[in-house]
């Protein structure tokens, strides 16, 4: 899987750490090794810009997703579209405000970006959360990808 990311938000990340949860969760969802994914880390203006542009919003979000390609799922043999690769789309991840949100929620910034990355990650693979059924199934999926990335790296 070709993951690219660029960090230019002018915050200190552990990028390769952004790109193994991105990976870990992707290989989980069954997506095709030959997909590709841009991880994209912005400062709070340009998150608010992008924001305001795409989503109808004021002021910066944490997460935005831009899928590119649904058909990169590998749903196994005869359906359509499987081990085709493809381009998934991008992730952008604003740090600051991440990191606004994990002091809330009493984790670290890094954990924020983690799930915020695995967020992204479930977006671009169609998963969204407008609908409180679809709200629980992606939540517990996410929590379930963090939950088993985590226990990968301890070993």
């Amino acid at each position: 899987m070709s993951i690219e990311i660029a960090n230019e938000s002018g915050v200190d990340v552990d990028t390769d750490a952004v790109m193994a949860v991105a990976r870990h969760a992707l290989d989980e969802m069954g997506v095709n090794p030959l997909a590709e994914l841009s991880v994209l880390l912005v400062d709070v203006d340009y998150m608010t810009e992008l924001n305001h542009r795409w989503m109808g919003s004021e002021g910066p979000t944490d997460v935005l997703a831009f899928p590119m390609d649904e058909g990169s799922v590998d749903h196994g043999p005869g359906e359509a579209g499987a081990g085709e690769p493809a381009l998934l789309g991008d992730i952008v991840l604003c740090p600051e405000v991440a990191a606004k949100q994990a002091a809330t929620a009493g984790h670290s910034a890094a954990d924020e970006l983690h799930l915020l990355t695995v967020h992204g990650a479930l977006h671009l693979l169609g998963y969204d959360h407008a609908e409180p059924e679809e709200e629980r199934e992606m939540f517990a999926l996410q929590a379930r990808l963090l939950s088993s990335w985590r226990a990968s790296r301890v070993q």
